[in-house]
C-alpha cells in the first residue's frame, strides 16, 4: 500500500504544478485568459456604436443593460413604427413629440392638460416616479429608482425608437 501512495505521488509530482508557468507548446495551444469574455454580436456591436454617438450621459449608456430595463415597459409600450397602442401609447418616436399626441391613444386628463415635448431630460424625471413628475396620469408604473438604469433605458430607446 504504501508503495502505490509514493508511486501515485511522484507520477502527480511529474505533471508540474498548478504554479508552474505553462511550457511554450502549451501557451500555442491555450488561448490568453479573459476576465471578461466577449461575445461577437454584430447588431449589438452595431446599436452600442450608436450609443456611444449620443450626447453625454447616454453616450456611456449600456445598450443592453437597456434593452433588459425596457422589458419592465413591454407589457404596456412598443417602440415599433405603426405598431398598435397597448395599455400605454406607442414610443416610437417619442423624442421630440408633445407629450399626449400619439395618434389614437387616450390620454388622461393630466397628460392632455400638459404642455412640454419630450427629451431626454423630461423622460429622466417621468422614469423616476411618474405619479410625482405629473400627478393625476393614469400609468401605474412605480418607476425607476436607479439613475444608471435610467439612463440606459432612455439610451436604448434613444436608438430604438427613433423614426
Amino acid at each position: 500500500m504504501r508503495a502505490l501512495i509514493v508511486a501515485a505521488f511522484f507520477a502527480l509530482s511529474a505533471c508540474g504544478s498548478a504554479d508552474a508557468p505553462p511550457t511554450p507548446s502549451e501557451q500555442a495551444e491555450t488561448p490568453p485568459a479573459s476576465s471578461e469574455q466577449v461575445t461577437t454580436d454584430p447588431a449589438a456591436e452595431e446599436m452600442q456604436t450608436r450609443i456611444a454617438a449620443l450626447a453625454a450621459p447616454y453616450n456611456q449608456a449600456n445598450y443592453e443593460a437597456g434593452r433588459r430595463a425596457f422589458a419592465q415597459c413591454r407589457s404596456c409600450h412598443v417602440i415599433q413604427a405603426g405598431a398598435p397602442h397597448r395599455v400605454g401609447p406607442n414610443l416610437h418616436g417619442i423624442f421630440g413629440r408633445a407629450i399626449g399626441t400619439a395618434d389614437g391613444f387616450a390620454y388622461s386628463q393630466a397628460v392632455q392638460d400638459a404642455d412640454f415635448v419630450w427629451d431626454a431630460d423630461h423622460l429622466d424625471h417621468w422614469l423616476q416616479n411618474p405619479q410625482t413628475f405629473l400627478p393625476g396620469n393614469r400609468m401605474a408604473f412605480a418607476g425607476v429608482r436607479d439613475e444608471t438604469q435610467r439612463r440606459d433605458l432612455i439610451a436604448y430607446l434613444m436608438v430604438e425608437a427613433q423614426p
